[in-house]
């Protein structure tokens, strides 16, 4: 979408450039001006440190380093190119190597910056602690997190994803775009968070935290033991525990449709099955005719369809998924508990 100057008589559209069109250097000019004006495009943040790079062995330098109100530690690394380059990489390397930052380390840097930029006079530390709202420091609440901030005239398809990536992860990371316009030799700079839009911000997080939970759920080993009738079974995984519970009630004279009405999803989903008797290999081509016809997927691993895994009942061949785990798997091992208690279904975590 340009942007439009309202001149008295007439609407014209600014001329969108490039920086390097316009003479304007990554160092020289854009650093420089965002160092003193860092709220464009961090707002809330304070600079302490530009071109950063106290560590050992690594010659890699911080565009600029800040703290923001929460104290967080704030990367910022710019670029006037068109794709962004490979910026995202050298942030996290940056994120980690000042991760372990303290208080005092940070009061020492802020110091030798002041004296950078000709205020030697600055007391850092009690410039900080105003910034902070504190009036003592507070190490177990200093650098709690790292923020990452990206800005530069525009961001590459493969970088923008690696963030999307990053954040559903909770990297705490961000692209601000710089599109500049020329207008009669002088240099006008749209300036846009594109990543997270800030409008979505909210919901993002939400979606974030719900794909967080889930990617925990499933890296949930958690083994359990499982009593079916005075039988009890130890240490299975989940997929396993309900496959003995679905096989115990199967083999206890209930249709595996019944059954598998109580899981909390399709039957369709649940089961696959064939007519008749059939070993695993039959049962396998069987199936594949089967589903296609239905136009329903079939995949082989996602089913218990061992020669030993198979369930028959009333002259059919039934395979079970394999695909349990989380709020899923607890609730349906729950379903089947209390649809059948007279079946005595218990399961608990392995001690």
């Amino acid at each position: 979408m340009p942007i439009y100057e309202f001149a008295q008589e007439e609407i014209r559209p600014l001329i969108k450039t490039t920086f390097s069109q316009m003479e304007l250097q990554e160092r020289r000019d854009l650093q420089r001006l965002l160092r003193a004006n860092i709220s464009v495009v961090a707002p809330d943040t304070l600079v302490i440190a530009e071109e950063f790079g106290e560590w050992d062995e690594s010659r890699r330098r911080i565009d600029l380093h800040g703290i923001d109100r929460d104290a967080n530690l704030v990367v910022v690394e710019l670029k006037r190119t068109e794709d962004g380059g490979h910026m995202e990489l050298q942030a996290i390397r940056y994120a980690a190597m000042v991760s372990t930052m303290t208080f005092d380390q940070a009061v020492d840097v802020f110091a030798r910056y002041q004296g950078q930029i000709g205020c030697s006079d600055v007391d850092a530390r009690s410039e900080l602690l105003d910034f902070l709202g504190w009036d003592e420091p507070d190490e177990d609440a200093f650098a709690q997190d790292v923020r990452i901030v990206l800005a530069s005239a525009e961001f590459a398809r493969e970088l923008t994803t690696s963030v999307l990536w990053l954040i559903e992860r909770d990297i705490d990371i961000r692209c601000v775009r710089l599109q500049p316009y020329d207008h009669e030799s002088r240099v006008f700079v749209d300036v846009q968070q594109i990543i997270p839009l800030p409008e979505m911000a909210e919901y993002q997080i939400r979606v974030t935290e719900k794909k967080r939970k889930e990617r925990k759920a499933r890296s949930d080993w958690t083994k359990y033991d499982v009593t079916l009738g005075g039988r009890k079974i130890l240490g299975l995984r989940k997929r396993h525990a309900i496959y003995q519970t679905f096989r115990y009630l199967v083999e206890n004279g209930f249709a595996p449709e019944d059954v598998a009405k109580h899981l909390g999803q399709s039957i369709d989903r649940s089961l696959v099955s064939v007519s008749g008797a059939v070993n695993a290999d039959e049962f396998y081509t069987l199936a594949q005719e089967t589903r296609q016809k239905m136009e329903l997927s079939f995949t082989r691993t996602r089913l218990f369809c061992g020669e030993e895994e198979l369930l028959y009942f009333d002259n059919r061949t039934y395979a079970f998924i394999n695909q349990w785990g989380g709020p899923t798997w607890l609730q349906a091992m729950k379903n089947l508990r209390d649809s059948f208690p007279d079946q005595k279904i218990e399961f608990a975590p392995s001690e």
